[in-house]
């Protein structure tokens, strides 16, 4: 069947869509047109009606009803790009004024017209080092000039992988020590008389699955009940277990399991998006925006900022910022290739979506203690390479917010947001005990901070009957319940005392974190 030819969209004046360009994917091969009739489906973000403000330490969380009356998209906005993109010939899916999202079909010839650029297939390498066949677009995007200003990005008609999970497995027998997630509850004082009743913590996931026999069997092993566990679809994704034991099911059970161990009574919903930019803020989304609404959102996934488009970006840090103000707490991997975030350019780059200021940054260290009397006899800044070391630095896109002012450290000016904010244990060789595709393995990275943070603000929540939202001005002030880290590096960055760009704020003393929090107010 031939492609039906679209006169309005080709002949439409349209402007240049600012911060869509897309450079040529790494390791790019075996380019061939797209399709022209194949059906794909892409994200488009428009305008706020009014800007979000910035919450402070004591700020109530917003209902989703508040946030779309008064700072989602506007009803002019929606109407001009729903008739202007029907016009076009693209089928409008869904519009959800709260997200300010569209979500828009038509064949690869279409949306290509549309938005004025040419679709591709390719082969390129991803985040991960895999080899992987994709849509493929370089340049920038146009938009129809009648949606100038009021369409802020297009994500999804370049689908290459957007980002890595931020893990390392290794064999139980090859780590020096390794820890449970309930002993690292003993360890790091989590909250007596607590356990995450009433609270959900959700987790985002682009890629694997997890099998109920191995929650079941794993949970079991640790005596404690199998948590609730529900999964999600975006975007035609789902939980697709025993795909990738070293790979991507191994990020899903390890959040699963130590959410589920460190906040048994904690419900859990596991989001699956596929890796691509829209995908992602897709299901950030989608998880924000539930009800009944988490207290935390885990992220285990990310790419160094350079790697994302500037409308990606900042598609993203508005959708964390969103959540903040629902009052959720998103916990975010702060990577795992030290100070240049695996890049090869000599450069230090920080991990994005950690390094928003709406993220909550996890750091990661190497512990040594006794998970029996929860004992620290050393912790240090997990580093076992260039390749293997906690992410941390500043930000080269987003400034330092209010309520961080961190100090200048290696060569690098502090003049960005500084990452991470908080850390806990991530070195493989000190890591975490799990179960995956029916084997015990051993996993660490800050794949497993997020999880144990969000693990942790659940049981805070539970005992403040309160939600913390962006959770950072409350911590920066705090002058209790973190134990600092001072000694080590992930490359660049040395550790020191008080906020440092490796370990942040420290690793929790949860019990004397819950005080500080409840005398605070």
């Amino acid at each position: 069947m031939s492609e039906q030819r679209n006169p309005q969209a080709e002949t439409e004046p349209s402007v240049p869509l600012a911060g869509s360009e897309r450079p040529p994917a790494p390791g790019l091969a075996s380019q061939r047109p797209a399709d022209p009739s194949q059906r794909i489906e892409v994200t488009v973000v428009l305008r706020r009606r009014s800007p979000l403000p910035q919450p402070g330490p004591d700020a109530r969380p917003m209902s989703r009803e508040d946030l779309a009356a008064d700072y989602g998209a506007a009803e002019d906005d929606l109407r001009i790009a729903t008739e202007t993109f029907t016009r076009l010939g693209a089928e409008v899916l869904e519009s959800d004024p709260a997200s300010r999202r569209i979500r828009l079909a038509g064949t690869v010839g279409q949306l290509g017209k549309i938005f004025g650029t040419s679709i591709e297939e390719a082969t390129s390498t991803a985040p991960d080092g895999s080899t992987t066949w994709h849509r493929h677009r370089t340049g920038g995007l146009s938009i129809p000039a009648d949606l100038d200003g009021i369409v802020t990005a297009v994500l999804g008609l370049d689908d290459r992988p957007q980002t890595r999970a931020q893990f390392r497995v290794i064999a139980p027998a090859a780590a020096a020590t390794s820890y449970t997630p309930p002993q690292l509850g003993t360890i790091y004082s989590f909250p007596t008389g607590t356990d995450g009743t009433g609270q959900t913590v959700a987790i985002l996931e682009l890629g694997g699955g997890f099998a109920q026999t191995d929650l079941d069997a794993y949970f079991a092993e640790l005596g404690l009940p199998t948590p609730a566990v529900t999964a999600v679809g975006v975007d035609g994704a789902a939980n697709q277990p025993g795909q990738d034991p070293q790979g991507a099911d191994g990020e899903v059970l390890l959040d699963i399991e130590v959410v589920g161990a460190l906040a048994p009574k904690a419900g859990i919903v596991v989001y699956f998006a596929p890796n691509t930019d829209a995908g992602f803020l897709d299901a950030l989304v989608a998880a924000s925006h539930a009800t009944p609404a988490p207290c935390a959102i885990s992220i285990s996934w990310g790419q160094s900022e350079d790697a994302w488009t500037a409308q990606a970006r900042t598609a993203l840090d508005q959708a964390l910022a969103d959540a903040a103000a629902l009052g959720i707490t998103v916990t975010v991997a702060a990577g795992d290739r030290g100070s240049s975030d695996g890049a090869s350019d000599g450069k230090n780059h920080a991990d994005f979506p950690a390094s928003s200021p709406h993220a909550l940054a996890c750091g990661g260290t190497r512990l040594e203690a006794d998970p029996s009397t929860g004992a620290i006899s050393s912790e240090t800044v997990w580093n076992d390479g260039p390749s293997s070391a906690t992410g941390g630095g500043y930000s080269d896109v987003f400034p330092a917010p209010a309520w961080q002012n961190p100090p200048a450290s290696g060569t690098q000016a502090a003049s960005g947001r500084g990452v991470p904010d908080v850390s806990a244990v991530a070195d493989p060789q000190t890591g975490y005990r799990v179960r995956v595709d029916g084997s015990d393995l051993v996993i660490g990275g800050t794949s497993a901070v997020a999880p144990l943070w969000a693990a942790l603000i659940a049981r805070l929540a539970q005992a403040t009957n309160r939600r913390f939202g962006l959770f950072q001005p409350l911590l920066y002030a705090q002058k209790a319940g973190f134990r600092d880290i001072t000694s080590g590096s992930n490359g660049t960055y040395q550790a020191g005392p008080g906020w440092d760009p490796c370990t942040g704020l420290g690793t929790p003393e949860g019990s004397a974190l819950l005080q500080a929090i409840s005398s605070s107010r």
